[in-house]
């Protein structure tokens, strides 16, 4: 039987965010829609917050971090961010 080994992540509550996304659906004004839904939490805590919009555009992403950083009463020192199809608008070659 092989040995493993680990390093445990350990973080103060405000030190480290992480932001994700997914597409979900919704009843909206009568009819479905498609939502882009920002969940960031804190990476230790139980701190998040969950924001719905219907495009995925850099607007978004700015918007969700001014209300996350709000919410929790100021801007973590690092964050990792997940899915970041609404970040790029193109990807390029070289530098």
């Amino acid at each position: 039987m092989g040995h493993c080994a680990f390093v445990p992540r350990a973080f103060w509550s405000s030190e480290v965010f992480q932001l994700t996304w997914s597409e979900n659906f919704a009843i909206v004004a009568g009819a479905r829609a498609k939502l882009q839904v920002v969940l960031k939490k804190l990476s230790r805590g139980r701190a998040f917050l969950v924001r719905a919009y219907l495009l995925p555009t850099h607007e978004i992403l700015l918007d969700a971090h001014w209300h996350a950083f709000r919410v929790v009463g100021g801007v973590p020192g690092r964050g990792n961010h997940g899915k970041m199809k609404a970040a790029v608008d193109r990807i390029g070659r070289g530098k």
